[in-house]
């Protein structure tokens, strides 16, 4: 039969003449514990709203936070729900979970997938994985490609630099087992026109129930109609278990 069209976006920068837009799989990469910031770069990150408290040496275990213990993967520069944590926290869905395959992709292939779906346009298995192989190169052409795009994704930048340095993240983005997190939902949500929302299982966070807790959003200015476009529906990720990502439908 025919091919179904491809989800694709136009550029409004230099590379190539169509530059499909599409996702990573967020698992968090171990690293080497960054060294400690001096204090004039930790006064510059609490004045700016993105310090990170785990990253100072403090020989004393600070007291664990009272919420899911990977909550913080998505609230290092102001992407949680509206009307706080903990209402949200108390905010419980319901859908069928899409399973996505954990090779890496995990989160570029359950946003490929969702993006095809809200679209109505099915995906073979070849072609999930060269979606989330193009969203993941769409990354990286605006972070690391491509300077003046760059500029332009300043919150994706923050939550990048506080892990590592750019050079090293340009580095990994370019592997096709690159793990996405917070820092390529910014960007692709923006360069996507994709509203996205981030969901945990209610059963990890209270040890019971079957639905969905939202986490996080991004680009949900998207959901309303524009003078750039039509609104889109959301495409909803739950992150699970030990850092996967699958469909929410």
């Amino acid at each position: 039969g025919p091919k179904p069209a491809s989800l694709s976006l136009s550029p409004t920068f230099g590379s190539p003449p169509l530059l499909r837009c599409r996702f990573r799989s967020s698992r968090l990469q171990p690293m080497a514990p960054p060294a400690r910031p001096s204090n004039a770069t930790l006064l510059a990150r609490l004045g700016e709203g993105t310090a990170r408290f785990e990253l100072l040496e403090d020989p004393a275990p600070a007291p664990a936070p009272p919420v899911w213990p990977r909550l913080h993967c998505f609230a290092r520069i102001g992407s949680s729900l509206r009307g706080g944590w903990s209402a949200a926290l108390n905010k419980v869905e319901h859908y069928g979970v899409q399973r996505v395959t954990g090779d890496g992709r995990c989160m570029f292939r359950a946003l490929a997938k969702g993006m095809a779906k809200t679209r109505g346009i099915p995906l073979t298995p070849r072609e999930e994985v060269q979606d989330a192989d193009d969203l993941r190169l769409a990354v990286k052409e605006v972070i690391c490609d491509n300077q003046t795009e760059r500029q332009k994704y300043e919150e994706a930048i923050i939550a990048i630099t506080v892990d590592e340095s750019l050079k090293r993240y340009c580095q990994r983005i370019r592997r096709p087992d690159f793990w996405g997190g917070e820092s390529e939902l910014l960007v692709l949500s923006r360069l996507c026109r994709q509203p996205i929302i981030i969901y945990i299982p209610e059963r990890e966070y209270r040890g019971r129930g079957n639905g969905f807790i939202p986490i996080a959003e991004y680009g949900l200015e998207f959901t309303k109609d524009s003078k750039e476009g039509k609104k889109r529906v959301p495409v909803r990720l739950l992150y699970s278990g030990k850092n996967h990502y699958d469909l929410l439908i």
